[in-house]
């Protein structure tokens, strides 16, 4: 793993009392460290966010909010948390932000909690379409205590804007349906959202808009992608994914009676005690995308994601939708053959250091334990200062690798075992932060 003077010293701490543990994290370190990172909603953090995590911060319980604690000794807690919130506001450009949600998940929790009651309807896009388990699963929170109602996608095969969000469609289902809700904001979706077009159909039923933007917050924070500002009432994200901090959730709101009913829902709602040592790292995350070299990071995913799904054209694999506007893109592996499938494509790469997932693609007849398709994103592979000829070079073991496990065991393993070392020596150039 990358030589971390601050790692190393903790490393061996850790092992000094148990080896076990701390022998799998230096294992991980070193996956990571000679791996190609392509999963849409991961990243590298800096070493400043990485070990504000480990810090005395976890110590603490500090349950409630700056000022008004539930626990004494929280006179430092309060203040990095008022960090956190006040540069959450300033990176995103609204008035009130809450920096406690452990997830994404639960940041959606609360907000669903805060402006729904049980059974109450909310819109969104279903899972297999490229949404998100919290926006309407049924065996999740979402789907069991409240009643989802699901959009389509796209426009009909032909249209010209197929796979991309048909905005009628969406005003007609909440003309029928009256949500009190509805979500926009994806965990597969590789075009620009117009937040302007889903406050209009939110308008014309009374609906609340929540923006759920955990992939693009980062692209969002650097003015690489449209903001849900002042489109959409609340807010919701991770922080890691494009944000590129510690692994947690975060919501956002201009509307200060929101902002009440959202901190309620939170604490005591559906939360305890905060992690405080992640939104410490939160904090030192903002802090770093509130910089221009920030900036020219984002727009660099952005231009990565672009190379790599234009260089897997060529190959003769199909991008959904036709390309990308964003960090991710959904490849239909069955433009290239017709018996590639996403899970053995995951499985064949990760063998030659190439880390990806099998992903739907909409309307894909296969289940999702198999899919037609692998979803693949930017964010990380630009944090170790790749650019458009590595994107070349990545989109050409791609093909090389999935050529290969079409033919025989043998064919597979030998080209799997090249591409490794290749891969090896390209992470051997780019080293993690």
């Amino acid at each position: 793993m990358p030589h971390d003077p601050i790692t190393d010293a903790v490393l061996d701490l850790i092992a000094r009392q148990d080896p076990d543990v701390a022998g799998l994290i230096r294992k991980e370190g070193q996956r990571q460290a000679t791996t190609i990172e392509l999963i849409a909603s991961e990243n590298h953090v800096s070493p400043a966010v990485m070990h504000a995590m480990g810090t005395c911060l976890t110590n603490k319980y500090a349950e409630g909010y700056p000022g008004a604690r539930y626990y004494g000794g929280c006179v430092f807690h309060d203040q990095v948390e008022d960090i956190a919130r006040e540069r959450a506001k300033k990176l995103f450009g609204c008035r009130f932000a809450n920096v406690q949600p452990h997830s994404g998940a639960q940041a959606n929790m609360a907000a669903m909690m805060a402006l729904m009651e049980p059974g109450d309807t909310f819109a969104s896009l279903v899972l297999k379409d490229g949404g998100h388990l919290s926006h309407g699963m049924k065996i999740n929170f979402s789907g069991r205590f409240f009643r989802p109602v699901h959009y389509p996608l796209h426009y009909p095969p032909g249209h010209p804007e197929h796979e991309r969000i048909d905005y009628d469609a969406v005003k007609a289902l909440c003309r029928e349906q009256r949500p009190k809700v509805l979500m926009c904001g994806y965990s597969a979706y590789p075009r620009v959202i117009d937040f302007k077009r889903f406050r209009e159909a939110a308008d014309q039923c009374g609906a609340v808009l929540v923006a759920d933007i955990a992939h693009i917050a980062g692209l969002v924070a650097a003015g690489v992608h449209p903001s849900p500002f002042p489109h959409a009432h609340v807010v919701t994200t991770t922080t890691h994914k494009t944000l590129r901090g510690p692994r947690g959730g975060l919501i956002l709101t201009d509307d200060e009676d929101l902002a009440k009913k959202i901190d309620k829902a939170l604490f005591p709602g559906t939360q305890g005690g905060p992690l405080m040592h992640v939104i410490g790292a939160k904090a030192v995350a903002f802090g770093e995308a509130l910089r221009p070299e920030f900036k020219d990071y984002a727009r660099q995913v952005v231009a990565n994601a672009r190379a790599l799904a234009a260089a897997l054209m060529t190959r003769r694999y199909r991008i959904t939708s036709g390309g990308t506007d964003n960090h991710l893109m959904l490849v239909d592996l069955r433009g290239r053959d017709a018996n590639l499938t996403g899970a053995d494509a995951e499985q064949w790469l990760e063998a030659a250091g190439i880390v990806t997932n099998k992903n739907g693609i909409p309307d894909d007849p296969r289940p999702p334990r198999v899919t037609s398709g692998v979803r693949l994103g930017t964010a990380a592979v630009t944090t170790r200062g790749m650019r458009e000829p590595q994107m070349e070079r990545i989109a050409g073991w791609i093909d090389r690798v999935l050529a290969a496990g079409l033919q025989s065991p043998g064919e597979r393993e030998s080209t799997s075992r090249g591409v490794r070392g290749e891969v090896r020596d390209l992470c051997g150039q780019f080293s993690l932060p």
